[in-house]
């Protein structure tokens, strides 16, 4: 079985190791990862500059690919360029902290995850629910027997797969559910400094506020310390039902 491995926290991170060193128990892993953290830069692609694939060897041995990019640029590189041949699964993680509600939209893991998606490739991202102190175990034994389960069905999933995980050990975990994304966000809390030339700056310093009540959503589901599996689509569009209906959009063509 073979695995292309990203992140949005960098190709050093720890994250990415841990879930690495599982996955690589199962088959060949390719690592091709930002060389520098990527966080919070969405599904962003590189259009403008060139992208640099450096190797990168980490005690003495080559590691993986680090892209001077974006998350979704790895993949796209990955698939297109670096691999000679495609990968049964796109495992993107593991994030240190959580994925969950609106923040989805930020996250450059879940891009890369999209992407794979995007791509007709299985694309599944992991993230655990804790910043500061993160514990990996769960998230990677997991995160790989899913992978391995994923490749074994022979084709692609139609959706990508959102997987957050408690911070622990597996055995703490109580369970696992496929639940939607929910509202939860980043309520944002920006602190003001200023530097020493006096110019003022701003530093986003909020955190993930669990606003969703029901246990069938992402970030309900991972509170209770159980795997939240939530399936996405790169597809934005909603049901209008009769509110755009109310505004008569081709009189405006018009309209004096």
């Amino acid at each position: 079985m073979r695995f292309l491995l990203t992140n949005d926290d960098g190709i050093y991170a720890q994250g990415l190791a841990a879930i690495k060193h599982e996955l690589e128990k199962l088959g060949e892993v390719v690592v091709i990862a930002p060389v520098t953290e990527q966080s919070a830069v969405g599904h962003a692609i590189t259009i403008s500059d060139p992208l640099k694939v450096i190797p990168i060897h980490r005690s003495g041995e080559f590691y993986g690919f680090g892209i001077t990019g974006t998350p979704a640029d790895c993949v796209k590189l990955g698939v297109s360029c670096i691999m000679t041949e495609p990968p049964d699964v796109v495992v993107s993680g593991i994030n240190k902290g959580e994925n969950v509600g609106i923040n989805v939209l930020y996250s450059g893991t879940v891009s890369a995850a999209t992407e794979a998606l995007i791509l007709g490739y299985t694309g599944m991202a992991l993230s655990v629910d804790n910043y500061f102190q993160p514990d990996y175990e769960a998230a990677s034994i997991y995160g790989a027997r899913l992978a391995e389960r994923l490749g074994g069905l022979g084709r692609p999933l139609p959706f990508a797969l959102n997987i957050n995980c408690p911070s622990g050990p597996l055995d703490q975990v109580r369970g696992v559910r496929i639940t939607r994304q929910g509202d939860s966000r980043i309520m944002d809390n920006f602190v003001q400094r200023t530097d020493p030339r006096g110019i003022t700056y701003y530093w986003q310093a909020g955190m993930t506020k669990v606003i969703d009540e029901t246990e069938d959503t992402d970030a309900v589901c991972l509170s209770h310390k159980m795997i939240s599996v939530t399936p996405i689509h790169y597809k934005l569009g909603c049901q209008s039902e009769e509110t755009l209906s109310a505004v008569d959009l081709e009189a405006l063509l018009y309209a004096e």
